[in-house]
């Protein structure tokens, strides 16, 4: 069953068509990769799933429900979250508040309960602290909760990027270059860390480069140039695809 659909869409920046025409399908329970060369339009595709964009023609539809009116915090809601290419942390703020800050949309206290500390509010505050701690230990930073963001590594705060993400409680998790600045055996961390998420039940969509990680941890592969879907399916069957190597992989022995 399609957990995310989009159904011809395009996105026009000016003169310039970033998607054109897209669709395909994302099967729940499984890592899918959007690859393609830079200036492809894989971004794009994230930021129109998220809200960030609207797209000009087409349609998002996530579990069968269309997203093209709904806000970015509305289909967070929904169970759709993100991390982005650049990193974006509160770097002043402690690892363990980031990952706070991203249970704050399960939350459902009102103001007369945040005011006054009633027991629906207490409630809620206990359940986010054990969401929250339970996502850095799944990322392996468990034991740096009290550290401030800025003190970890580059490789270290993206996994914290990817930890507040799952703290959303996200039926969707898409990861934007997650691998980028990582080294081999980072990157190898980041493998398993994928496979985890996948086996907790939720569904990936991840831009890469890294074209091991793709390989080893994607079910099924989006290729794009040029804003167009050029070939889709399974790893080998990417890697075979002659339009696919002349467009973006190259020989066979680079990958």
């Amino acid at each position: 069953m399609s957990l995310l659909r989009l159904n011809g869409v395009t996105k026009n920046f000016g003169g310039l068509s970033a998607v054109r025409g897209l669709s395909f399908d994302l099967e729940e329970g499984i890592v899918m990769g959007l690859i393609g060369p830079n200036g492809a339009g894989k971004t794009t595709v994230f930021n129109l799933i998220t809200g960030i964009y609207r797209p000009e023609a087409g349609d998002i539809f996530f579990d069968g429900l269309s997203l093209l009116k709904l806000g970015a915090h509305r289909r967070v809601a929904m169970g759709i979250a993100r991390t982005f290419q650049t990193i974006r942390l509160f770097r002043n703020l402690s690892v363990l508040e980031n990952v706070l800050a991203g249970c704050h949309c399960r939350m459902k206290a009102g103001v007369l309960e945040s005011m006054f500390r009633l027991p629906a509010q207490q409630r809620e505050e206990r359940k986010a602290l054990e969401t929250a701690l339970n996502a850095l230990e799944l990322v392996g930073l468990g034991s740096r909760a009290e550290q401030p963001a800025n003190n970890l590594s580059y490789g270290d705060r993206r996994l914290l990027e990817i930890a507040r993400a799952v703290a959303t409680g996200p039926r969707l998790l898409i990861l934007d270059e997650p691998a980028g600045g990582m080294n081999e055996h980072e990157t190898a961390q980041l493998i398993s860390l994928i496979f985890t998420i996948r086996d907790m039940g939720i569904t990936v969509l991840l831009i890469e480069h890294h074209m091991t990680l793709v390989m080893r941890v994607c079910e099924r592969i989006l290729v794009m140039e040029y804003g167009r879907r050029i070939a889709e399916g399974a790893p080998e069957e990417i890697r075979r695809d002659p339009g696919v190597v002349d467009a973006y992989l190259g020989a066979e022995d680079n990958w």
